[in-house]
């Protein structure tokens, strides 16, 4: 791989340079394998280790089919899909490439004994396959996460309709937690200029959810003036949904667990916020039944924040634990737009303040390629920024997994794949010095909690402009922030 590298880090290197350099046979890559898919039979999720189930080892590199390319990935980012896939729940995704595998003979590629995860990378084309003619080796890009087919007619309205949707690298093969990515062409898009490679990794699968799930017509199709209630605001999903409302006229209220994450939204710029945990919220009194006094409780918290308006939109991703209080603190023909789950996909709520007050629930499964072009021009025209907290080597995935998995971050967690050191792939130095604070807001957030089962080192920062991450936090962990 070093020849590639060498060509990536070369400033005169042309695309022809690209097209002659010969690929290697294999690559280091994040895999699960599926002889051990029934490693943590019996363990509760918390017990779950990615730091045990995740390999770093070398790989063939894949075949190159029709409308694909293979890209050498400098960094990727850790997603909550890939802690999904390190722990096998709530399914082994084997499965997921065993059915993809039966779809076509190109598709069998896919179904192996080894799973390389990963749905997010920046990082430089290195082939394309026949018919793809909009990407050529050299250029720079970014990748969403959304694989379709479009053989049937469902999905030429909205792709994510499509019968054959999947999310790359946690429902296909070959993702960007590696060295090498093989991904559809339509999945490319242009790389940030202003933005190092680690940095324009981070937001992919995360900014494009949030998009779809808040401002797209098919989701909440927020608007000026909204009140917007965000769960979990500063986290990985959370903040860019923050920052969407924003930039968009709507007043977001954002739900966080301590008052260090309620900092990082008042430096985004959000004024209301709520500190979960320091005003004690308890939606469930115990395993089975939920407590609607502080539905109520936490409806009139909202009303004193918002001058006595009820939300117009809830951002829900946690799920079971939110969920009841989430449907009954929404206005009067109000929007609650859901998805991961993170705290439990069962989710339980009143139905009598959905239906007499004329709610609506709304799905929302990450993006569309417009959805998720229309978020990265966002991100390239520095509206929007990525929420980079913390960058760890490919060797170290596991540990960052680990980390996710806990709650041990905020914002991204960031994995450096080819680039050497952090701070390389800026191209538009007067762009990212406007909006450095914004680029480095996570970056220098403050500790909370230090974790000693947390004791890697993440990698060395190169930016001079910005300070050294905080350090890994430890304790219980709080899925909605």
């Amino acid at each position: 791989m070093n020849h590639i590298l060498d060509a990536i880090l070369a400033p005169d290197s042309t695309r022809e340079d690209f097209a002659a350099l010969p690929l290697p046979e294999s690559y280091r890559a994040v895999t699960v394998h599926k002889d051990e898919a029934e490693m943590f039979a019996g363990l509760s999720t918390r017990e779950k280790d990615p730091r045990k189930s995740l390999h770093v080892e070398d790989v063939p590199v894949p075949e190159l089919g029709p409308g694909e390319a293979l890209v050498a990935v400098m960094a990727s980012s850790v997603n909550y899909n890939s802690v999904w896939t390190s722990i096998f729940e709530p399914v082994s995704t084997f499965g997921f490439l065993e059915r993809y595998g039966r779809l076509s003979p190109l598709t069998k590629r896919h179904d192996l004994p080894y799973h390389v995860i990963g749905s997010d990378l920046a990082g430089v084309v290195l082939r394309t396959g026949p018919g793809v003619n909009a990407w050529h080796p050299g250029d720079e890009v970014v990748a969403h996460c959304l694989s379709v087919e479009l053989e049937s007619s469902d999905g030429h309205n909205d792709t994510m309709l499509d019968p054959e949707q999947r999310i790359w690298g946690f429902e296909t093969n070959f993702g960007g937690l590696a060295e090498i990515a093989l991904v559809k062409s339509n999945q490319l898009m242009p790389k940030p200029q202003h933005l190092s490679w680690e940095e324009a990794a981070a937001p992919g699968l995360v900014n494009s959810t949030a998009y779809r799930q808040l401002v797209s017509q098919n989701g909440a199709a927020m608007k000026q003036g909204d009140n917007v209630l965000i769960w979990g605001a500063s986290g990985g999903l959370g903040s860019y949904a923050t920052q969407f409302a924003l930039a968009g006229g709507a007043n977001p209220i954002c739900v966080v667990s301590s008052d260090q994450k309620a900092e990082i939204c008042r430096k985004m710029g959000a004024e209301a916020i709520i500190d979960r945990n320091a005003e004690g919220y308890k939606f469930w009194k115990d395993e089975q039944n939920q407590d609607p006094r502080e539905w109520k409780r936490f409806g009139k918290r909202i009303r004193e924040l918002t001058g006595g308006e009820d939300v117009d939109i809830v951002f829900e991703h946690p799920g079971r634990e939110t969920f009841g209080a989430s449907v009954y603190v929404t206005r009067k023909g109000g929007t609650i737009v859901t998805c991961a789950s993170t705290s439990g996909y069962q989710h339980q709520y009143d139905n009598r303040y959905l239906w007499m007050s004329l709610k609506r629930i709304v799905g929302s499964h990450f993006a569309n390629y417009r959805e998720a072009w229309e978020a990265n021009r966002l991100i390239a025209k520095g509206k929007i920024h990525p929420t980079l907290s913390k960058t760890y080597r490919l060797e170290d995935t596991g540990q960052a997994a680990h980390d996710v998995h806990r709650n041990l971050h905020q914002g991204k967690v960031g994995v450096l794949c080819l680039a050497p050191e952090e701070g390389m792939g800026v191209r538009d130095e007067e762009k990212r010095a406007k909006h450095i604070d914004a680029i480095n807001l996570f970056r220098d957030a403050p500790a909370e909690r230090t974790d000693k089962a947390s004791r890697d080192a993440p990698a060395e920062r190169t930016d001079k402009a910005s300070r050294d991450t905080a350090a890994p936090q430890a304790g219980v962990p709080d899925r909605n922030a």
